[in-house]
């Protein structure tokens, strides 16, 4: 009887800390805009397995001792502010895209203002706008066991619908 008590236990136990352990996936659908206005679509995510201790970054697998807390993407605009350069989302200058990562959804368009505005861009993250306020913004996704915790973004500012 003992034994049967310490199997059951030790099976128990192994359901127990599969269920705890802290995995995602998520793909990350994009889309690009070219200057010349040709659209391409992209895939760029995260995944975590953490029975492998293994964090997918894009089409990349890292070994790692535990899920990051955040990555950071840098988006970079070019000299004379027309396009911009983001390196996980395409190899060359693009003008716009639209990001989806988990819930939240990011996307850069360009738009004719009243008052000057760098780049022409505005940058809208989950229905919030902000326009950029440097050349290098930084696109910071936080992580928690169950995927993208939240998304902060760096180098911008809110817009508070005074440059319609």
């Amino acid at each position: 009887m003992n034994n049967i008590f310490k199997l059951s236990f030790f099976i128990a136990t192994l359901s127990f800390s599969n269920h705890t352990l802290a995995n995602f996936d998520l793909a990350g659908k994009g889309m690009v805009t070219y200057p010349t206005g040709i659209t391409k679509s992209f895939d760029f995510g995260f995944g975590w397995q953490s029975a492998d201790k293994k964090f997918r970054i894009g089409k990349k697998a890292y070994s790692m001792s535990q899920l990051p807390e955040s990555y950071s993407i840098a988006l970079t605009l070019s000299k004379d502010e027309s396009r911009v350069w983001i390196q996980e989302f395409n190899a060359g200058y693009i003008e716009a895209f639209e990001w989806q990562i988990g819930t939240n959804k990011l996307q850069l368009v360009k738009k004719d203002f009243k008052v000057p505005v760098k780049g022409d861009y505005l940058l809208t993250l989950n229905n919030v706008d902000y326009f950029l306020s440097r050349n290098n913004v930084s696109i910071d996704v936080h992580f928690d066991e169950s995927g993208v915790k939240h998304v902060r973004l760096e180098g911008v500012t809110r817009s508070m619908g005074t440059k319609k």
